[in-house]
């Protein structure tokens, strides 16, 4: 691919970050928000900036943008790696019911009221249980979603092996369980059944530091397995029997790739909530261009995932601000605004494919 494709690719993703970084209830223009963030990478000289403009770009708009170009760059590379392994272009990161297993482990943390730091704050508790309680949640997330990945492939070996189909299935059945007990949850802990719903519709607001510092670590892994096993990944979207003749030990290499995809995906929902189509809509728009490299298609996916989510971010705290005195929509259901026709579109292309 030229290399003027990557540099717009880039270009894209710092001017969105920097145009979040703009936008908010309180005016802050352009050339304060450059200087503020030059600051605080070191590039330039910020002191003469308030210290509350300071504030207010670094610690909450720059975070929240950072995160949100993660979480969209996590869930794209999920998306390129689901659709591969399980050769299924409708495939996304919540195919396998990963969502399910990280929703419930947050909501079991939400209902016993440990809450990213809120209690140990209001406790008066040390810097150490406070982090305690901040890691509470997204490691529960994280944990629901790996636990569920291991019942996903349990479940489809004892029903005849890890087959595209009887993975799939296995993960509509568990994500089915799954949900049952979330309901559960919600019964039990009625306390909490607002923030419950608020997380599962996936939410930036107020996201911090702290959470970009929980994300990282688990980003990070889970990518490098993705891109370690990118020549894999295209002779596994090829078939298994042809990997296996390229030398390629499919079942373990599967195990490896869906570990990674679903190690970032349950980062992602520990921080964020559920954000759907992110993982479908990012794969799909640079396919036709970088095909079948997936290696390039998980760069791209990963930069165009990340613009997606943090202008879908962007439209959530601006589209209702005005009316509601700042209220913000979870960017969930803007992704979904935003995914569903163009899901509607692919499956209206699938069906011309067939009928021709």
């Amino acid at each position: 691919m030229h290399k003027g494709f990557w540099i717009v690719l880039v270009a894209c993703a710092v001017c969105s970050v920097l145009v979040s970084c703009v936008l908010g209830p309180w005016d802050i223009g352009l050339h304060e928000v450059v200087r503020a963030v030059g600051g605080a990478l070191g590039l330039m000289d910020a002191t003469t900036l308030p210290d509350a403009v300071r504030a207010v770009v670094v610690d909450l708009r720059l975070a929240r943008a950072v995160l949100a170009l993660g979480v969209g760059a996590a869930l794209a590379m999920a998306g390129v790696t689901f659709q591969a392994v399980l050769q299924n272009p409708l495939a996304d990161p919540f195919t396998l019911g990963v969502s399910a297993g990280a929703a419930l482990g947050a909501t079991l943390v939400l209902g016993l009221g440990v809450r990213l730091g809120d209690v140990a704050a209001l406790a008066g508790m040390d810097s150490a249980l406070a982090t305690l309680s901040l890691t509470a949640l997204p490691v529960a997330a994280l944990l629901g979603g790996l636990a569920t990945l291991a019942a996903v492939l349990l479940l489809g070996r004892r029903a005849g092996g890890l087959s595209r189909e009887t993975l799939v299935l296995a993960g509509v059945v568990v994500s089915s369980v799954l949900a049952a007990c979330i309901t559960l949850v919600k019964a039990v802990h009625e306390e909490a059944v607002g923030a419950m719903v608020f997380w599962i519709m996936g939410s930036l607001q107020g996201r911090g530091w702290g959470h970009v510092a929980l994300f990282l670590p688990f980003f990070t892994v889970g990518c490098l397995v993705m891109v370690r096993y990118a020549r894999e990944l295209d002779l596994l979207a090829l078939g298994e029997e042809q990997a296996l003749l390229l030398g390629v030990d499919a079942p373990r290499v599967r195990l490896v790739l869906l570990v990674g995809a679903t190690m970032v995906t349950a980062a992602a929902v520990a921080v964020s909530g559920i954000i759907g189509f992110v993982g479908l809509v990012a794969p799909h728009a640079f396919r036709l261009w970088l095909k079948p490299r997936s290696r390039a298609l998980l760069a791209a996916s990963a930069l165009g995932g990340g613009v997606l989510l943090v202008w879908s971010d962007v439209l959530a705290r601006t589209l209702l601000a005005t009316e509601t005195g700042g209220m913000e929509l979870p960017v969930g259901v803007v992704t979904a605004l935003l995914g569903g026709p163009f899901f509607c579109v692919l499956l209206g292309r699938g069906q011309t494919r067939r009928a021709a």
